[in-house]
């Protein structure tokens, strides 16, 4: 079998067996979600199909992880043979990625793209969007990235993030650049504040409990002489200070959107 590697404006290896193409010339997993592969009319058990194991897959992952997502758990839910997937799905790679597909969906519409608010609301709207997307399937933020967008929805997002950057009078490829920026922003807040709700959720105590707990530990270990800013900091009880709803990532998203304003600006003719 022969594997082919590739590295694109992203910075991402692509991997993908050969082999497992059907004849397009296309990764296995790329031909099963723009539904390029000829499927059995019939499997080894009636009323099988592939929407049945993807929606089973994506129902085990958000019960219990995607850890627990298996060929052979899938198949047990489904009350088929492991071996009878493989007739629909090459591997449990293919798997993630029909799986990814059906978490994202298609993306929202942007109102700021109907009415020319600009690029800055656009693409705040964008990733307030994906947010939102994320919110609804954590467990999708555990799928391995394998290379750049190339599934149906995950096209369709970038797609519309280039939009959101019309008129914005940045390069291609810097575009591209920009849209790895705010996604990478919005996954990584995505995924750090599902890990920390999931630690307060095993303590089993409120958030504002952790936090003081926390709060007393980092006090009493703290060396002013060694740490004198985090002393300062503890010192004004910030940490105790209540957060509105979205504070962070509404904070963050601003900053992330500043930075890529000056970029513009400073690429701008005078």
């Amino acid at each position: 079998m022969v594997a082919s590697h590739q590295r694109g404006k992203a910075g991402l290896r692509v991997t993908e067996n050969s082999s497992a193409s059907g004849g397009t010339g296309l990764p296995a997993s790329i031909e099963a979600a723009w539904g390029l592969r000829e499927r059995p009319v019939k499997g080894p058990k009636p009323g099988l199909t592939l929407d049945r194991i993807v929606d089973a897959a994506v129902g085990i992952a958000a019960a219990e992880g995607l850890s627990a997502v298996s060929m052979g758990r899938v198949a047990k839910e489904l009350g088929a043979s492991t071996m009878s997937l493989y007739r629909y799905v090459s591997a449990k790679e293919e798997l993630y990625v029909l799986m990814q597909e059906a978490a994202m969906g298609d993306p929202e519409p942007l109102p700021a793209l109907e009415t020319k608010a600009g690029w800055r609301e656009a693409l705040s709207q964008w990733a307030w969007a994906q947010r939102r997307m994320f919110q609804r399937s954590l467990w999708s933020l555990r799928i391995p990235i394998s290379g750049p967008p190339a599934s149906p929805h995950s096209v369709a997002w970038w797609e519309q993030g280039l939009q959101a950057l019309e008129g914005s009078g940045l390069a291609e490829g810097d575009k591209i650049s920009v849209i790895l920026f705010v996604s990478g922003f919005v996954r990584n807040e995505a995924l750090l504040m599902s890990d920390l709700a999931a630690a307060v959720e095993a303590k089993g105590v409120s958030p504002q409990e952790v936090m003081g707990q926390w709060e007393r530990t980092v006090k009493r270990l703290v060396d002013p002489v060694r740490h004198p800013a985090l002393s300062r900091m503890m010192a004004t009880e910030v940490m105790s200070e209540p957060d509105e709803a979205d504070y962070e990532f509404r904070f963050g998203l601003e900053r992330v959107l500043d930075g890529i304003d000056a970029l513009i600006a400073k690429g701008a003719p005078s």
